[in-house]
């Protein structure tokens, strides 16, 4: 059988090559930003975030970054220090390190977070269900419609380490981090109590979490979307959406509104991002 021969669009036999042209990049200019956009920019690249531990170890605003993240960690009760079982594979764990900007691109905060290394779970040993419910943004566009139509207030609130506030169920066992291996116990290993970030079921923990506890609370699960929940109360009513770990509250009863929004601080430690009037919506 005869070979094929490609043509090229110049009809010549050869390899097929692109007739599109390209235009190098060789030098990138900030021409286009306005005077504050480029003060931004010019603040945000000062400093580059660390890629791993090698990077952040001996920097001291690095170290106080992990020193918070391990105090949170342990004052959590996420895990426990025990010797591995025989058939049982510890998972492992690295720093993820995040610099937090203000409006003006000055530094707001140096973020250490300590994440397993999820992708080496086996599934039906160490993760079952992964699934979890997520606010659909039409959704989220309703609410907003309803709260500018009925002239109701709108709330934010974020949720302060989402992940840590899930329970676990499976059995987990991860190694000791890098800079916190305990030299006393060397050959022991994490047992996870609570889910950490990158987990394969860290988000259905949550959602499960926060779902029972309006459950729990009289509020009502949405059959159209399960991450909204209603409440009727003997002041009005009182409307729910949880987007991972936002929430929006709204309602026509501000009395139901701010107490709910005083027992969500202190049951998940979350952080007031204030309101938005409707008058602001339209």
């Amino acid at each position: 059988m005869a070979k094929k021969v490609l043509k090229t669009p110049d009809n010549n036999s050869g390899v097929r090559r692109s007739t599109r042209v390209k235009y190098l990049i060789q030098i990138l200019t900030y021409g286009g930003f306005v005077a504050h956009h480029y003060a931004y920019m010019l603040r945000v690249i000062q400093e580059v975030e660390p890629t791993c531990f090698e990077q952040s170890v001996g920097n001291p605003k690095w170290d106080n970054a992990m020193d918070e993240e391990m105090a949170t960690l342990d004052a959590n009760a996420t895990w426990e220090l025990v010797a591995l079982i025989e058939d049982k594979k510890a998972i492992g764990c690295r720093w993820v390190y995040k610099i937090k900007h203000n409006a003006d691109g000055s530094v707001n905060k140096y973020k250490a977070r300590l994440v397993a290394k999820g992708y080496a779970q086996t599934y039906g040993i160490n993760y079952e269900e992964t699934y979890s419910p997520v606010a659909k943004m039409i959704n989220v566009g309703v609410i907003i419609v309803m709260v500018a139509a009925k002239r109701w207030s709108l709330h934010q609130m974020d949720v302060n380490n989402v992940f840590l506030h899930g329970d676990l169920h499976e059995e987990v066992y991860m190694e000791q981090p890098l800079g916190y291996v305990d030299q006393t116990h060397l050959n022991l290993v994490y047992r996870l109590k609570k889910v950490l970030y990158r987990l394969k079921q860290a988000l259905r923990a949550w959602s499960d979490k926060i779902g029972q506890y309006f459950v729990t609370s009289g509020f009502q699960t949405s059959n159209a979307n399960f991450s909204l929940y209603v409440k009727k109360t003997n002041h009005g009513i009182v409307v729910i959406v949880i987007y991972v770990d936002d929430l929006i509250i709204t309602g026509d009863s501000d009395v139901d509104i701010t107490d709910l929004k005083k027992l969500l601080k202190q049951k998940f430690e979350m952080k007031n991002l204030g309101c938005v009037t409707s008058s602001a919506l339209k």
